[in-house]
């Protein structure tokens, strides 16, 4: 039996986020740390929202993943401190949101400090780019989406509404 970090992560590749099934939870940044003892694995996960309901689903299936290679103690932490961000999606998780029509979140670097301040004083929007058309001529429809981590938007070129993962 393989017990490798390496392999480890290579089968946690395999586990995709039972809210979005295009993102593996590498992909979504919420695996913090592996360690492995003997025939024992612990897997320790951030949530990206506390009290997210899918972080018991992935626990579920990071243990039906590893018990499927052959272990047989596997134990899934969840770690709250430091708060998972957006900044922990892989580059290819947001390109695959992007292919799946839900916009990525844009980094914090692509605003200024004080566009964000702005922002958040004043209820301004932020310019989310469409991921079907790749405008930014776009409309914020509701914080809140299919999930506490999306937000609804329509873009006002192409008039199709879209899901924004927000950055936090």
């Amino acid at each position: 039996m393989e017990s490798g970090k390496a392999h480890i992560m290579e089968w946690l590749e395999e586990v995709s986020d039972p809210e979005i099934p295009v993102l593996t939870i590498l992909d979504m940044g919420i695996v913090r740390d592996i360690k492995v003892e003997a025939d024992a694995i612990e897997v320790f996960i951030t949530p990206t929202y506390s009290g997210c309901p899918a972080m018991d689903a992935i626990a579920f299936d990071i243990k039906l993943k590893l018990i499927e290679k052959g272990f047989k103690k596997v134990k899934v932490t969840s770690v709250l401190s430091p708060a998972w961000t957006t900044d922990w999606m892989s580059e290819n998780g947001k390109k695959k949101l992007q292919e799946y029509g839900i916009a990525p979140p844009q980094t914090r670097s692509q605003s200024s400090s004080q566009q964000r301040i702005n922002r958040m004083l004043f209820a301004e929007e932020e310019a989310v780019i469409c991921p079907r058309c790749k405008s930014n001529n776009t409309r914020l429809l509701s914080q809140f989406g299919s999930t506490a981590c999306k937000a609804h938007y329509q873009c006002n070129n192409c008039k199709e509404p879209f899901d924004y993962f927000k950055c936090h």
